[in-house]
């Protein structure tokens, strides 16, 4: 897919390598795999244990923060994460090439079978997919009908000014200036949640696109993970996309105000992630979505993100570390979640998803 306008490649990198360094500042660089053992700490004798992680772009900037508390109250433990994407994480979990990974979509049972050491999916977080946009002088009120938002990313409404677009948002100027899809080009959770959500509220979306990790946009230019979208966002005019409401939030991105199931049009923020998350029924092995949920103050396009980990290691010590990290962050790093973009995880997904701890073991 190639992009219908000409940015300059420097800034677009610039723009990109920026973002990333503001995401990352708070950790040091993640280890590779291979090269990851424990050591003996020479000051207190403690030994030291790294643990790996890569997956989701989702919960970049929850887990980040976890890792850096954490590792700031247990300087022997230290935690490195990759946010590549949850196609990526998965393939490199099933690989055993990680201590952990990350995914918005849960394993499936051919992909679980293929865990020799077995695997458990801890819920971790949970928030909502935001629409962003950039247009000039317009930072916040605009309002996208169901049909309206299929149909921009269908490819047929092209126009900012376009007639439904405006009827819908009155008062509000539009520009006469094109509509430029921005996706995700890697395997992403994001992107299964959208198209699930669109697959729900268009027949034509459905039968024509589907959705998936990597579906085949029908417009558009694609663009690596949730970073890209937003620097691509930030510097383009005209352009509309979807990231992870975290990044929304740290960016300081515009929103849209979505239709949801009940006719009302709600923004993304942490009250109306949470009437929606609460919808959701999880399974006895913690997975569960809704792709249009109920409620009239429900955002509609939510998702928990799930830790994927092992029921076995042959390391001890890294079971170990890794349980305890997941255990607080299930618990003392919920206060975390509000305010960077995510919804605290309710009481009682915590208590399962602390029990479900138990199964990993040595």
């Amino acid at each position: 897919m190639k992009s219908k306008f000409n940015l300059s490649r420097r800034s677009l990198i610039l723009s990109i390598a920026t973002l990333a360094f503001a995401i990352t500042a708070c950790q040091s660089q993640p280890q590779k795999p291979e090269t990851i053992k424990p050591e003996i700490n020479q000051t207190n004798n403690v030994k030291s244990v790294s643990v790996y992680g890569a997956g989701a772009t989702f919960p970049t900037f929850l887990y980040l923060r976890w890792f850096k508390e954490y590792n700031q109250k247990n300087p022997n433990i230290e935690i490195s994460y990759q946010p590549v994407g949850s196609a990526a994480g998965i393939q490199q979990f099933i690989s055993n090439t990680v201590d952990f990974g990350a995914s918005e979509v849960t394993l499936t049972e051919a992909e679980l079978a293929q865990v020799s050491q077995g695997a458990v999916m801890i819920p971790t977080a949970a928030g909502s997919i935001a629409i962003v946009y950039n247009l000039p002088g317009l930072k916040s009120g605009l309002k996208l009908s169901r049909q309206i938002l299929s149909d921009i990313f269908l490819g047929k409404i092209t126009k900012w000014n376009n007639s439904k677009i405006a009827k819908l948002n009155p008062g509000i100027t539009l520009p006469n200036l094109p509509i430029t899809v921005v996706c995700r080009s890697d395997g992403s959770g994001i992107t299964a949640s959208f198209t699930t959500h669109l697959s729900t509220i268009s027949p034509e979306w459905k039968q024509k696109v589907g959705t998936g990790l990597n579906v085949n946009w029908p417009t558009g230019v694609a663009i690596k993970d949730n970073a890209g979208i937003s620097a691509q966002i930030q510097q383009a005019e005209g352009t509309i996309g979807y990231v992870e409401y975290a990044f929304a939030k740290q960016l300081n991105l515009a929103t849209i105000a979505l239709e949801n199931k009940n006719g009302q049009f709600v923004e993304p923020n942490n009250q109306s992630t949470a009437k929606a998350l609460a919808t959701i029924k999880l399974s006895e092995n913690l997975t569960g979505s809704v792709a249009d949920p109920e409620g009239s103050d429900s955002y509609p396009i939510v998702t928990y993100t799930w830790l994927l980990a092992y029921k076995r290691y042959d390391d001890p010590q890294k079971a170990k570390a890794l349980k305890e990290v997941i255990q607080w962050g299930l618990t003392e790093g919920q206060k975390f979640a509000p305010e960077l973009g995510y919804v605290a995880l309710p009481s009682e997904v915590v208590q399962r998803a602390s029990a479900a701890l138990s199964q990993i073991t040595p």
